[in-house]
């Protein structure tokens, strides 16, 4: 006799949890769509895309430090920490493309180590560590530029003006359809890491029992260390990248970046049902913030405003989240 299989039975939460946050884009995208005119434009699409590219890029970068069961708040600080270095090396030393971003992903990288060492061998909670490395590093860069914004032409110390070019080919990565190619690449290259090599399903164990996967034989403290640098490594790019965009390096330019990334990264915890950290889920939840920004934006919504907006979609992932884990 054939045993019969349970009908499971449709639950509207299961459901919402799934597919929650595509449902809000698009239901996003047709309130917009009826209450401004352009926003479904083709050109504004791009606009989205394009806003959303440094966002997305820095938080994968958090996705894969969240993947191992760590949070590197330290993220906007390290990317600060770029785009502070690969302009002054354009502006005041006057090296080339390949030498100034070469090194500001080293310098990038040192910081992702620093990180690691501090939470793997003090085993001090990785928020708590990171929130501390992110105001250093933070600091690091007001220091370098000593506050300033560095640019083209701009006024050095001595009183003389900096004679160092801004590479126009640098500037190219800034712009369509380039920043987004690389947003793109981002993604899918850490989506096929973490999904279908046994190195990315072992940083999942990692973060799911991180003393099973040690019984395991897995490497924990080594796939931490890894996590970490790629983490300070895409944040390095977005901050490389907003550089090119901008063409200069403001003071602390990477901070902002940090509340959208942590929002993004953790919205996407639910898109498929995946209840984990994943890189398509989190560019979905960057598409989200850069849909719900750029309709606010074109609704005349006070800029002042937009951080509740945000505050409030992060908080409604973060519930969803945790609510999905202990039941």
């Amino acid at each position: 006799m054939n045993a019969v299989k349970p009908v499971r039975k449709f639950s509207v939460f299961e459901f919402l949890y799934k597919y929650g946050t595509l449902i809000t884009i698009l239901l996003l995208i047709a309130v917009f769509g009826i209450g401004t005119d352009n926003f479904l434009s083709g050109s504004n699409i791009i606009i989205i895309l394009r806003s959303i590219s440094i966002v997305t890029i820095i938080a994968i970068g958090l996705t894969v430090s969240l993947s191992v069961g760590g949070f590197d708040l330290s993220v906007g600080s390290t990317a600060s920490v770029a785009n502070a270095l690969v302009i002054s090396l354009f502006v005041w030393h006057g090296l080339n493309i390949g030498l100034s971003i070469g090194i500001a992903l080293a310098i990038s990288l040192a910081v992702g180590l620093i990180n690691a060492f501090l939470v793997i061998n003090f085993k001090i909670q990785d928020m708590l560590m990171t929130l501390a490395t992110m105001f250093i590093f933070q600091g690091v860069a007001l220091t370098y530029t000593k506050g300033a914004t560095i640019s083209q032409n701009m006024v050095m110390p001595n009183g003389e003006f900096a004679t160092g070019q801004i590479p126009k080919l640098f500037g190219k990565l800034g712009q369509v359809p380039w920043i987004i190619i690389i947003m793109v690449a981002v993604v899918v290259i850490v989506h096929l890491f973490l999904n279908y090599t046994k190195h990315g399903r072992y940083m999942y164990m990692i973060g799911g029992n991180p003393e099973a996967a040690k019984l395991s034989g897995i490497a924990v403290g080594r796939y931490r260390l890894v996590a970490y640098l790629v983490s300070a490594f895409f944040a390095g790019i977005g901050g490389i990248i907003l550089g090119a965009r901008v063409m200069n390096a403001e003071v602390n330019a990477g901070g902002p970046y940090l509340m959208d990334a942590v929002a993004a990264a953790f919205i996407g915890y639910s898109v498929f049902g995946a209840g984990k950290p994943n890189a398509f889920g989190t560019f979905a939840g960057a598409v989200l913030i850069g849909i719900l920004s750029n309709g606010l934006i074109m609704l005349s919504v006070p800029y002042y405003a937009m951080d509740i907006v945000k505050g409030g979609v992060l908080a409604l992932a973060l519930a969803i989240t945790y609510y999905k884990r202990k039941h």
